[in-house]
């Protein structure tokens, strides 16, 4: 899926959520792309939301991308990770496999608790 501002804040508030910062000049970001697709179609339990740098620079300055691509993942609404870089599809199946294994009642908690050491809680 294409993810823009005005859908950001509804696509990122449930499940495991995959979003690629992408741009079409970006040789990295070519080679990424593919690696992307083919673990999004094994994963159909989670969504594989693609931004690109060029057209949504508000939502790409918003999360502060400064190196393409990057990978942010979020679950349930918290980011959990976060990395420039293109990954290989198993460094990629890898990570995902991880957020699905997060204890979230704890992810919760440590996140809260940083929002408020950063003053937005």
């Amino acid at each position: 899926m294409t993810m823009t501002l005005d859908n950001h804040d509804e696509t990122v508030k449930d499940g495991i959520v995959l979003i690629d910062f992408w741009a079409e000049w970006c040789g990295p970001c070519k080679r990424f792309g593919p690696v992307f697709e083919k673990v999004s179609a094994a994963n159909e339990d989670a969504v594989f939301a693609k931004v690109d740098t060029e057209d949504q620079q508000e939502l790409a300055a918003k999360y502060g991308v400064t190196s393409i691509p990057t990978l942010v993942i979020y679950r349930d609404g918290i980011p959990v990770f976060g990395q420039p870089g293109a990954l290989p599809e198993s460094a990629l199946t890898d990570v995902l496999g991880q957020v699905r294994e997060l204890d979230m009642e704890q992810t919760r908690a440590q996140y809260e608790e940083q929002l408020k050491e950063a003053g937005r809680a």
